[in-house]
């Protein structure tokens, strides 16, 4: 499975205060950072998310077609990640709400323009 996803800043100040939030709300915190890079999580508990400037030195897009994840507990944790992140600078991509019987999310964008689900799967 998956070990940890990275997502490309332009501004890691920015992008780190953005985050921080985000994955507070979901019970992660901040495991380390570097000159170019935080990554957040628990090791061996689960995916971690990094922001990171590329090494190559150019600017950090956003792919298209490509989505980040984050799981949340609760509905109401996906609101209130979702409410956090248009109040921070990120972009709404679909309020909350139930897409199918099972799968209840809110889609935004980062400030750098990478789009995240945050979600809540219901199993039945």
């Amino acid at each position: 499975m998956i070990g940890y996803v990275t997502l490309g800043t332009n501004d890691l100040a920015r992008s780190g205060a953005f985050y921080d939030g985000i994955l507070e709300i979901l019970g992660q915190k901040r495991l380390m950072s570097a000159e170019k890079m935080i990554m957040w999580g628990e090791p061996g508990k689960g995916p971690m998310i990094c922001a990171i400037q590329p090494y190559d030195g150019k600017r950090a897009t956003s792919g298209n077609g490509t989505m980040v994840g984050l799981i949340a507990e609760n509905e109401d944790q996906v609101h209130r990640v979702h409410a956090y992140a248009l109040a921070n600078g990120g972009k709404d991509e679909g309020a909350p709400g139930e897409r199918t019987p099972q799968f209840y999310g809110g889609y935004f964008r980062d400030p750098d323009g990478n789009k995240l689900v945050v979600y809540r799967f219901r199993e039945g």
